[in-house]
């Protein structure tokens, strides 16, 4: 962290590459797919040139998370141009159940939605969305277990408790 504040670009490379899955997923959970991979690199020019803001180091994590999240609000008030996304495929066979549960997943409280898109996209494990989002392991499972009871219901058609 240190040496990416005094301009290390491997440094910031390093923590681009720990980081990037947290900040797409977290995209991924709020936006139309066409937008995520541009808006990452987005929040990573944000996160690079506010660096020297960052009182601890240790929360890199949290604090570009954060900056993700403020980038999608952003973009939902500015509103989203559907003229401005790429197709998306067809819907039928496996590419309209993958629309569907994407669209399921994102239909979800954020809460939910961010942590399942961080650990069903991204790969990430409970342990990892803790350390890297700042929350405690025990708010990951109950959000990871409430958003999939929710996410199946959604998926099976039942009304949502």
């Amino acid at each position: 962290m240190e040496a990416a504040r005094h301009g290390d670009r491997e440094a910031f490379g390093r923590l681009y590459e720990a980081h990037a899955p947290l900040v797409h997923g977290i995209l991924f959970a709020r936006l139309p797919s066409g937008l995520v991979d541009d808006l990452v690199q987005e929040v990573f020019l944000i996160a690079l040139r506010r660096l020297s803001q960052l009182r601890d180091a240790a929360c890199f994590g949290p604090w570009v998370a954060a900056i993700a999240r403020n980038r999608a609000r952003d973009v939902h008030r500015r509103g989203v141009r559907e003229e401005a996304l790429p197709e998306l495929p067809a819907p039928d066979g496996p590419s309209a159940e993958a629309l569907a549960a994407v669209a399921a997943l994102r239909s979800l409280p954020e809460a939910y939605s961010e942590t399942l898109a961080l650990r069903l996209v991204e790969g990430l494990t409970g342990p990892e969305i803790a350390e890297r989002t700042g929350l405690t392991p025990g708010s990951v499972r109950v959000n990871l277990h409430r958003g999939m009871k929710l996410l199946r219901a959604r998926l099976a058609g039942r009304p949502s408790r």
